[in-house]
């Protein structure tokens, strides 16, 4: 009867030690997740954190500011004129899109990097709301705020920014 009790208890013991191990490994998953856009009546980036690799259009400090995408005339097309820009660029990726928001991935060439860039089209105010961040590290020596420039530079060259 005792080796029965034994048994069950050894049984309960590594049942509860595989659940913790479980919750653990979702926490680690879900933290470690890529942030996006939020696509809420909001419009709202994810904000920029306290290190220099990071700008967006809704940061509230300068050194993470950047201005956001004017559009000028249909911004149904300068959306999808952004979109067909970050396909076009062989080492970014679309991973998620709504109507009026989207998520990319932007991976370095020599050490894989991978940077994330949020956008989120602001019909009535004629923006589209734009970030690129790094995902680790602090610095970033300026690439993302080079490559939202070189975003806004090929969409001027298409009429589609102010």
């Amino acid at each position: 009867m005792q080796n029965i009790c034994r048994g069950k208890r050894r049984l309960i013991i590594v049942n509860a030690l595989f659940m913790k191990s479980f919750i653990f490994f979702v926490l680690v998953a879900l933290l470690s997740m890529t942030t996006q856009a939020d696509t809420t009546s909001k419009k709202k980036l994810p904000p920029c954190q306290n290190t220099p690799n990071c700008v967006s259009s809704q940061a509230p400090d300068k050194p993470h500011y950047v201005a956001p995408f004017k559009i000028s005339g249909d911004p149904k097309i300068a959306w999808a004129e952004l979109r067909k820009a970050i396909i076009a660029h062989p080492r970014m990726i679309i991973s998620h899109e709504t109507e009026n928001s989207l998520h990319a991935e932007a991976t370095s060439l020599v050490l894989q990097f991978v940077d994330d860039i949020d956008a989120i089209l602001d019909v009535e105010a004629g923006l589209i709301h734009i970030r690129s961040a790094s995902r680790i590290g602090h610095s970033d020596f300026g690439v993302n705020r080079k490559r939202i420039e070189e975003l806004r530079t090929q969409l001027k060259k298409l009429h589609v920014l102010g």
